[in-house]
C-alpha cells in the first residue's frame, strides 16, 4: 500500500502541474518556452541536489525517481518548442502527458480489473481512464488556448480541431473525434513496455497524433467514406483468409489471429487491395521466418519467431498501415502517407527477417550506435547478416508496392531507408527492456515500425513527393 500511495501522490502532482497549460492562453511562444526551460533547469538542479544528498524528490519515489520528473519537464519543453506557432496543440499534448497518463495510473491502481493482453502490468481500467480524461482535457485545452489567441474571432482553419463554417455541434464533433483519436494513440503508447520513459513517449505520440488530426479535412474524409464502404466485405474475407492461414500454420494463436483479421479488414477498407497485398506478404514472410530461427538482428530475443511473435509483428504492421492509410485518404498529403504505409509494412517484413536470418555462431554482431564488435551476452546487439537480409526484404516490399502502382518509384529506396531507422531503434529498445519479465517482448516492434514510417514521411518531404 505504501508504494501505491506514493505513486498516486506522484501522479497527482503531475496532474496538478498540467493545469499550468491553462497559462498558454496568455503567454507568447517565447515566454512559454522560457518558462518551460526554467522549469526543466530547476528540476535538473533539484534532482542533482537530491542525488548528492542521497534522497529522492518528494512524491517521486518510484518508477525512476528524480529522472521521471526531469523527463516530464523535458517533454513539456519539447512540446512548446515544436508547437511554438500552435500553442493550443502543445497544450493538448501536455494534457495527454499530465492528465491522461496520470488518470491511467490512478484508475489502474484503484480500480484494478482485467489486465491488458499485451502488457499484464497495465489494466483495461487504466487504459480507459487515459482515453476518457485525455480526450476531455485535451479538447478543453485546445479551445481554451485557441480562442484566447484568436484575434477578433478569426478562422481557425479546416481540421478536426476547428471547423468554423460548420454548425456548432459538428465543430464539437470534429474536435472530440480528433482528440479522442490522439488520446487512444497516446494510451496505446503508454501501455507498451517499450523501454522509453512514459512522459517522453506519450508526449511524442500524443503531439504527433494531435498534429495529424489538424491535417484531416472533413470533406476529404466524407468523400473517402463514400468510396470505401463497398470494400469492407471483401476486406473481411481477405483478412479472414490470412488469419486462418496463420492459424493453420500454427504461426498465430486465436487472439493474435483475431487482431490480424480486424486490422487487416480495416487496411483493405481504407487502403485497398494493394495495401492489403503488402500486409499479406509481410505475414507470409513472418510465418516463413518462424520456421527458420537464427540469431537475428536483435538477438536478445529467443531464436526465431514464435506464434505470439508472428501475430504481434503482423498486427503491428496492420495497425501502422491502417493509420497511414487513413491519413492518406483524409489529408491532402496522400503521396507522403502512402510512402509511409509502404515503409511501415516494409519495416514489418524486415523485422521478421532480421529475427530469423543467420545461424548461431555464424553471425557477426556489433553494438549500436558505436558499431563495435559485441561479445556474447551484451544487450542491443545487431547481426550483420540479419540486418542486410532485412534491408533486402524491405526493398522487396517497396518493389512490390511500385509494381502494383501503389507507391512511386522513390518508394524503392525510401522504404528500405525507413526500415533501417526502425531496425536501428529496435535493438536499443530490446536492450532497455532486457530485464523485463513481460511476455509482450515483441511489442517494441510497433515503435520501430512507426519510427520507420515517420522517417519515410520525412524523406518523402525532402524528396518533394
Amino acid at each position: 500500500m505504501g508504494r501505491v500511495a506514493t505513486e498516486l501522490r506522484r501522479k497527482s502532482a503531475y496532474m496538478a502541474t498540467g493545469l499550468a497549460a491553462l497559462l498558454l492562453r496568455w503567454l507568447s511562444p517565447l515566454e512559454a518556452a522560457a518558462a518551460a526551460a526554467a522549469a526543466f533547469v530547476l528540476c535538473g538542479v533539484l534532482a542533482w541536489v537530491r542525488g548528492r544528498r542521497g534522497g529522492p524528490i518528494p512524491g517521486d519515489g518510484v518508477r525512476g525517481g528524480s529522472a521521471a520528473l526531469l523527463t516530464y519537464s523535458l517533454a513539456v519543453l519539447g512540446l512548446i518548442l515544436v508547437f511554438r506557432s500552435r500553442l493550443e496543440l502543445a497544450a493538448a499534448a501536455w494534457a495527454l502527458t499530465a492528465i491522461g497518463d496520470g488518470m491511467a495510473t490512478v484508475a489502474g491502481l484503484t480500480l484494478r480489473g482485467p489486465r491488458l493482453p499485451w502488457n499484464p502490468a497495465k489494466t483495461w481500467w487504466g487504459f480507459l481512464g487515459f482515453v476518457l480524461y485525455g480526450t476531455c482535457s485535451s479538447a478543453l485545452l485546445v479551445r481554451w488556448v485557441q480562442h484566447g489567441r484568436l484575434d477578433g474571432g478569426g478562422a481557425i482553419g479546416p481540421s478536426f480541431l476547428g471547423f468554423p463554417s460548420a454548425p456548432l455541434w459538428s465543430d464539437l464533433t470534429f474536435l472530440v473525434l480528433g482528440c479522442a483519436g490522439a488520446s487512444v494513440a497516446a494510451a496505446l503508447a503508454e501501455s507498451l513496455d517499450a523501454g522509453v520513459d512514459d512522459s517522453l513517449l506519450v508526449a511524442a505520440v500524443g503531439g504527433a497524433s494531435i498534429y495529424a488530426a489538424t491535417l484531416v479535412e472533413p470533406a476529404r474524409l466524407l468523400a473517402a467514406w463514400d468510396l470505401v464502404q463497398t470494400a469492407l466485405p471483401r476486406g473481411a474475407l481477405a483478412a479472414g483468409a490470412v488469419a486462418a492461414a496463420l492459424l493453420a500454420l500454427r504461426a498465430a494463436r486465436v487472439p493474435g489471429a483475431a487482431t490480424v483479421w480486424i486490422f487487416g479488414t480495416l487496411l483493405w477498407w481504407l487502403g485497398g487491395w494493394r495495401a492489403f497485398l503488402l500486409l499479406a506478404l509481410s505475414a507470409a514472410i513472418a510465418a516463413a521466418c518462424a520456421r527458420l530461427g537464427g540469431c537475428g538482428a536483435a538477438d536478445d530475443r529467443p531464436a526465431g519467431l514464435g506464434a505470439s511473435a508472428v501475430a504481434a509483428q503482423t498486427a503491428s504492421g496492420a495497425v501502422a498501415g491502417v493509420l497511414f492509410a487513413f491519413l492518406a485518404e483524409a489529408t491532402p498529403h496522400r503521396a507522403a502517407f502512402v510512402v509511409a504505409l509502404v515503409a511501415a509494412l516494409a519495416t514489418t517484413a524486415a523485422g521478421s527477417v532480421a529475427s530469423a536470418f543467420g545461424r548461431p555462431g555464424a553471425c557477426r554482431r556489433f553494438l549500436l550506435p558505436t558499431f563495435r564488435r559485441a561479445p556474447a551476452g551484451d544487450g542491443g546487439r545487431v547481426c550483420v547478416e540479419g540486418a542486410l537480409a532485412a534491408v533486402l526484404a524491405a526493398a522487396a516490399i517497396g518493389g512490390v508496392a511500385w509494381g502494383v502502382s501503389l507507391a512511386p518509384a522513390a518508394g524503392l529506396w525510401i522504404a528500405p531507408a525507413g526500415a533501417i531507422v526502425g531496425l536501428a531503434l529496435e535493438p536499443a529498445l530490446v536492450s532497455a527492456r532486457r530485464r523485463s519479465p513481460s511476455p509482450g517482448r515483441e511489442l517494441p516492434g510497433l515503435v520501430g515500425i512507426l519510427a520507420g514510417a515517420l522517417a519515410a514521411v520525412a524523406l518523402a518531404s525532402l524528396a518533394r513527393i
